[in-house]
């Protein structure tokens, strides 16, 4: 048997082996009915470039029958359901979800291409915003402000702003769904889902147990399409109120043109180009650790994976020689194989990003110190690409301007502490960005200094469901997760009660 039949052999194997093969479905989910459409679409399945399904490819009438159901959905379960009742109701999908984590995280694998056990740590991670958000639901407090009338009283409510749109990317499909759909449930909204056209099964499997978790099926849509003409029906339908969305900045300054046409709220958490510094006085084989987290998690296929990393000088051979060690010890191969440590690229155009900034990089003057390649023992019809190093980087190569989305780390030198932060500033971006000292002044400091939403100190991992999650610059507006991942779906309403003394 050829590498490529074992590959599309296991594949089939690991659908035969869902305990709940009814959460593998190819349909929309319109108006409280799973419906299906002649026309459809393929999804890919990573490790073989072979066809895993075909999904259903919805027009923009739909958007608009399943915005106008969402509307419907929202207005009955804002009114008749208590924060308190919201709250059971998505403890009950968290529950779900961690009951059928291992068959939702065998679709993500197969659809997505990262490894088995990432995909669980996905499910999980997705449903700790679900688990999240049940809690804070009871907590949208509103004021009483003294006013400066006699006799008057203020107070403020904070209300669901109504029907969301939700474009979620493909990178993470379990995480982005929650991040956004949990607090958008949990205060009272309701929600049209556009999942990504790579990754739409995961999705549908979250919105199947959704439904069966109690929550209104009308509060729910999940609109899979390969038309993107249609789905900017969400930005455009004046019914939607909130936007959010995941992806690149050049999409998402786009969907936010069109979404102020009707003055729609919108939070946007887009594009990165985090920093990875590494200062004299670091722990250098914590450092290295942690940007073997950072940086090849999901095959390099995150928003906030290490992009730049820089290193000083004094420490630059001893770092980059534990990272090459490191690093070498990686295995690409499919998701679900137990020994895999690095899974395919969603698609072949990330391969040939990884490959364009190589080669530009290496025309420049830098040195390929490890990968480039793609391995001899993978399925070659696949999109894979070997976890590759660079050094000797510069500001003038289009790794340092451009977000690889892949397993390649470029290493940079630099000089002083100043020099550091100018080169980690030096970008339109701002989501997230990494440092390693033991110098509490200079922690302190250049905390204070970069310029992003995200900062991890000596660490690699810095998302989580309790803290606060978006960029600043063009990666983004808005906030997802934490306490303050509720206030991006209500309003604040004041309201002024006069001659209280009548």
């Amino acid at each position: 048997m050829t590498a490529i039949d074992t590959a599309c052999a296991t594949a089939v194997a690991a659908l035969k082996t869902l305990s709940r093969p009814d959460l593998f479905r190819g349909e929309a989910f319109i108006d409280g009915e799973w419906v299906q459409n002649p026309k459809t679409f393929p999804v890919y399945e990573p490790s073989t470039g072979e066809v895993l399904g075909d999904v259903a490819s919805m027009s923009r009438l739909d958007f608009v029958t399943g915005i106008k159901s969402a509307e419907v959905g929202f207005r009955e379960y804002s009114s008749a359901t208590t924060a308190h009742e919201r709250a059971a109701l998505l403890k009950k999908w968290y529950d779900l979800i961690i009951a059928n984590k291992d068959d939702i995280a065998t679709i993500l694998v197969l659809e997505n291409g990262k490894t088995f056990s990432e995909a669980v740590g996905e499910v999980v991670y997705a449903a700790s915003f679900v688990s999240w958000f049940a809690e804070e639901a009871t907590r949208a407090y509103g004021d009483v402000i003294p006013s400066s009338m006699p006799n008057t009283t203020v107070l403020t409510l904070k209300q669901p702003v109504g029907v969301c749109g939700i474009i979620t990317p493909w990178n993470f499909p379990a995480a982005m769904i929650t991040r956004k759909v949990a607090p958008a449930l949990a205060v009272g909204c309701s929600v049209v889902i556009k999942p990504p056209s790579e990754t739409p099964y995961t999705a549908a499997a979250l919105v199947k147990l959704a439904i069966e978790a109690g929550l209104p099926p009308k509060v729910i849509q999940l609109i899979p399409t390969k038309d993107r003409e249609a789905a900017t029906e969400l930005c455009t339908n004046p019914i939607v109120k909130k936007i959010s969305f995941t992806g690149s900045t050049k999409v998402g300054i786009f969907l936010s043109k069109l979404a102020m046409g009707t003055m729609k709220k919108v939070s946007m958490e887009l594009g990165g180009n985090a920093p990875f510094i590494v200062f004299d006085d670091a722990d250098i084989d914590l450092a290295v650790q942690a940007a073997m987290v950072c940086k090849f998690r999901c095959s390099g296929q995150t928003c906030v994976c290490a992009n730049r990393i820089l290193v000083h000088n004094k420490v630059l051979p001893e770092f980059t020689k534990k990272l090459i060690a490191e690093v070498s010890k990686l295995k690409v191969g499919f998701g679900l194989d137990k020994s895999t440590t690095q899974g395919p690229l969603v698609n072949r155009g990330g391969v040939d990003k990884v490959k364009q900034h190589i080669k530009d990089a290496v025309s420049k003057g830098a040195k390929l110190e490890l990968g480039g390649t793609v391995p001899k023992e993978v399925n070659q019809n696949g999109f894979f690409i070997a976890p590759s190093i660079l050094t000797g980087v510069t500001t003038h190569m289009l790794v340092a301007n451009d977000e690889t989305f892949g397993p390649l780390a470029p290493v940079f030198g630099f000089n002083t502490e100043d020099e550091a932060v100018s080169l980690a500033n030096d970008t339109e971006f701002g989501l997230a960005g990494y440092f390693f000292s033991k110098d509490v002044n200079r922690i302190l400091r250049v905390a204070s200094q970069l310029q992003c939403g995200l900062v991890g100190v000596n660490t690699g991992k810095i998302s989580a469901a309790e803290s606060p999650f978006g960029g600043v610059k063009e990666s983004g507006v808005g906030r997802e997760g934490s306490k303050y991942g509720l206030a991006e779906y209500y309003i604040i309403k004041a309201v002024t009660i006069g001659n209280t003394n009548a």
